[in-house]
């Protein structure tokens, strides 16, 4: 094998290998988890090819995105399991505390949102 096809393969072998890095960091790298607490606000089923659970939790307190404006703090998350997904649909409106998982980056296959929940803590009626 001649110096520059030697060059070529290893050169190749290394933009592959930075891809896969790459990929995996950003879509597959769980970069945080942890647990947020708030009232369902909605779960819906949607999406053009992959469908996919997504929902949104406003939890308690107040917060402010601009000055001199007040809005409930709203945690936007896509649910990984169906039956997860299929339980909160059946009690919306109640108190929920949900495990997630943060990534970098979205897969169609995985919801709209970088935060995937997993499972639920627990549930509870309003106060």
């Amino acid at each position: 094998m001649t110096t520059g096809k030697k060059i070529t393969v290893i050169a190749s072998v290394l933009i592959i290998l930075a891809l896969g890095v790459f990929t995996y960091y950003r879509y597959y790298f769980v970069f945080g988890e942890g647990v947020k607490a708030g009232d369902l606000n909605y779960i819906v089923k949607k999406g053009y090819l992959f469908k996919t659970y997504e929902g949104k939790l406003i939890q308690s307190g107040i917060r402010s995105k601009q000055t001199g404006t007040v809005q409930s703090n709203e945690f936007e998350f896509s649910v990984s399991d169906e039956a997860v997904a299929k339980k909160m649909m059946e009690n919306s409106g109640k108190t929920f505390e949900l495990h997630y998982k943060e990534y970098k980056g979205t897969l169609p296959w995985r919801g709209f949102s970088v935060y995937v929940v997993d499972s639920i803590v627990s549930m509870r009626e309003l106060p």
